[in-house]
């Protein structure tokens, strides 16, 4: 019995270190997503005719057009990207991210197994953020920690 009391307080602090560790994480994973997207979508808008021509000739969206997969995509790429910078409605971010990796993976046939691999592991990161949410380095955690406050406020005054 001793021999488990004398390791349960440094699992304790190893997951204390972890759960603290969380945030950073959160932070790190959406940071990175982020600009993956945002700059796909800084390509894509640098080059409009060309960005029209791929989602012509090699992006095969299924039922959109090219001229408006290329509109959404690109959209979603910067909106949704910018979203999960400032860790703002990111569950949302998540899904839409989610969506568009998806379409990436479905409609684009000269993706070779590295490639592939990539948008597997973006999907993870993605995947991450929609389970656990931004972390305390957003402004999410800010709104409902205001959210929170206010409404435990009105409570009190009712």
């Amino acid at each position: 019995m001793t021999a488990w009391k004398s390791l349960a307080k440094p699992y304790r602090y190893l997951i204390g270190g972890g759960n603290a560790l969380q945030p950073v994480l959160l932070l790190i994973f959406r940071l990175w997503v982020a600009q993956v997207f945002f700059n796909s979508g800084l390509t894509k808008i640098a080059d409009w005719d060309t960005t029209l021509l791929l989602f012509t000739e090699e992006y095969h969206v299924p039922l959109l057009s090219p001229a408006v997969a290329a509109c959404l995509g690109t959209l979603g790429e910067l909106g949704l990207s910018t979203l999960f910078v400032l860790g703002l409605a990111t569950r949302f971010a998540a899904i839409g991210l989610f969506i568009l990796n998806a379409v990436a993976v479905i409609s684009y046939p000269g993706l070779t197994d590295v490639t592939r691999q990539f948008h597997y592991y973006w999907a993870m990161l993605i995947m991450a953020l929609l389970a656990f949410g931004a972390g305390r380095f957003s402004l999410d955690y800010w709104l409902q920690q205001r959210w929170h406050k206010s409404t435990t406020e009105t409570k009190k005054l009712s």
